[in-house]
């Protein structure tokens, strides 16, 4: 071989060897973002103190102790969680700033008026990272004690049953709906602004159903401030084994689960996406593992970003159905 035909070669291949290296460590090795050390900005668009802002805070610190990664949890509470979803929206697209919500967060659209963004259009799908279950409650002094005898009443007489609605758009909202549809209610539904004052007025009896996150019942019903009727779990809860679940309270088939994610900007590279997703379902492992996932009432979930993806679409299009259905209009 001649001496530039040997350079040409080694030319080539030193061209090609980076490509062929760079192919292996995305096949076979972990990908290398986020690397140890790594700062990130986990942006909580509600107040610090409630289920969404205590789930970030054990995901951050997780990944500290897995990972080496020092993450920084903001929250960015008001205007229905859009605050904190426009500051994840106008960050750079680097995957360093994600964000951290319920399954609120995937029908802002379908319930402001004035939506500043569109969750599915502007958003990457990063990980949905945990599962939670709902509870029936009613106030303390209702008469009837189970489920069946409240869906036997509703039905007798539909005008004098009300169910409150923490949120627009919300788990809660929808999964209200969604009973209310399967077994034939005619309910009046009185929105709230958060699970609060919702579960203020069913322990006073000024409303007669909520069904809201387990989580955030579960004080009150321990205080006998309300009583509960159900969870919506495939599977009873550990943390209320007592209390039944919908399908065996006299809701044959009825589940539902909230859930919580974490999203990057729209445009954040693949790669950087792949590697979140890989991190955070290893932190969301060893919080099923060490018990405090469960401490929360939260199932682990681990799945990859397009997996995540094309569960939001599918519970968009249900959400938008039952909106609509019950005559929903945005404000």
């Amino acid at each position: 071989m001649s001496l530039t035909r040997r350079h040409a070669a080694r030319l080539l291949a030193a061209a090609v060897a980076p490509a062929w290296a760079t192919g292996a460590r995305a096949t076979g090795s972990a990908p290398s973002f986020p690397e140890r050390g790594q700062s990130l900005r986990l942006i909580v668009p509600f107040a610090a103190g409630g289920g969404v802002d205590s789930a970030a805070r054990l995901l951050a610190e997780q990944l500290r102790r897995q990972h080496g990664l020092s993450v920084l949890v903001e929250n960015k509470a008001g205007a229905s969680g859009t605050l904190g979803g426009q500051a994840v929206r106008a960050a750079p697209a680097d995957g360093t700033t994600l964000l951290f919500s319920a399954a609120t967060h995937v029908m802002t659209r379908h319930v402001l008026a004035s939506a500043p963004y569109d969750p599915q259009a502007d958003f990457a799908p990063v990980a949905r990272v945990g599962e939670a279950p709902l509870m029936l409650v009613v106030p303390p002094t209702q008469p009837q004690k189970t489920l069946a005898e409240v869906l036997a009443a509703i039905r007798r007489q539909p005008e004098g049953w009300t169910a409150a609605i923490p949120a627009a758009g919300a788990p809660s909202h929808l999964a209200t709906l969604r009973l209310a549809r399967q077994a034939g209610l005619g309910l009046t539904y009185v929105p709230y602004k958060g699970t609060q004052p919702a579960a203020m007025d069913v322990a006073g009896g000024h409303v007669q159903l909520l069904l809201d996150s387990m989580i955030s019942l579960l004080p009150l019903v321990k205080g006998g401030r309300v009583r509960a009727l159900a969870v919506t779990s495939k599977a009873r809860s550990p943390l209320v084994p007592d209390v039944p679940t919908m399908a065996e309270a006299g809701a044959p088939g009825f589940t539902f689960e909230s859930w919580y994610g974490v999203w990057a900007p729209r445009g954040t590279p693949a790669e950087r996406i792949a590697g979140l997703n890989t991190a955070i379902n290893a932190a969301g492992t060893e919080l099923a593992k060490s018990g405090a996932w469960a401490a929360l009432g939260i199932s682990p979930v681990s799945e990859s970003p397009e997996q995540f993806r094309q569960q939001i679409a599918a519970e968009v299009a249900e959400g938008v159905e039952l909106l609509r259905a019950a005559g929903f209009r945005p404000e």
